[in-house]
């Protein structure tokens, strides 16, 4: 069990519910966490620096004043958390965060500092990046189907593979950014154009 204001270092927590649980003032470093279910728990004031997180259930986790430098989630449930609770760096991420092959949606990220997230090969239904600086970040093959991108820079950002977003480049920074086709073509739909076949 993880007692409340201990700091864990490169421990591996498997097979752990702690679901509702509260989680206060912990320090995780490079620890992992494999099969476990925080589903609705409330961690806060928590630090998580380079931690995995692989075939986990974090649905609803509220996440106060949390940080999560170089954490990785993999193949893991991070449904419906609003992401602005925690701290993130005014800067830059020094160690940006990482999700591989998880569904995160349903959450937020607004007006958060995200330079360099990883978001490779993830469900992101209805996920809120308005006013997010997503600089250099990765989505590829991601499925953005009813995200909000609304003054939200996606500069050097790679969307290759991505699918089903709608992103208006008017109402968005996309230098550098990389596209694929054919879902590329929607950067079109909301130019006021005609295009001919």
């Amino acid at each position: 069990m993880i007692q409340p204001g201990y700091d864990y270092t490169e421990q591996t927590f498997k097979d752990l519910d702690l679901s509702q649980a509260v989680l206060k003032s912990n320090s995780f470093h490079e620890c992992k966490f494999e099969r476990c279910y925080f589903i609705e728990a409330h961690f806060q004031n928590c630090r998580f620096v380079n931690c995995i997180f692989k075939n986990c259930d974090l649905s609803l986790v509220q996440i106060p004043n949390c940080s999560f430098s170089g954490a990785r989630f993999e193949n893991s449930k991070v449904i419906g958390i609003n992401w602005t609770q925690a701290y993130w760096s005014d800067k830059t991420l020094w160690d940006p965060i990482e999700f591989r092959k998880c569904s995160l949606s349903h959450s937020t990220f607004l007006g958060a500092a995200l330079n360099g997230i990883k978001m490779r090969h993830c469900e992101a239904i209805n996920v809120d990046f308005r006013e997010t600086n997503l600089t250099q970040a990765d989505f590829s093959s991601t499925d953005l189907k009813d995200s909000l991108f609304l003054s939200t820079n996606l500069s050097g950002a790679d969307l290759r593979g991505a699918r089903n977003y709608t992103i208006d480049p008017g109402q968005n920074t996309l230098k550098g950014s990389k596209f694929s086709l054919p879902e590329a073509m929607s950067l079109l739909y909301s130019m006021d154009i005609e295009i001919i076949d």
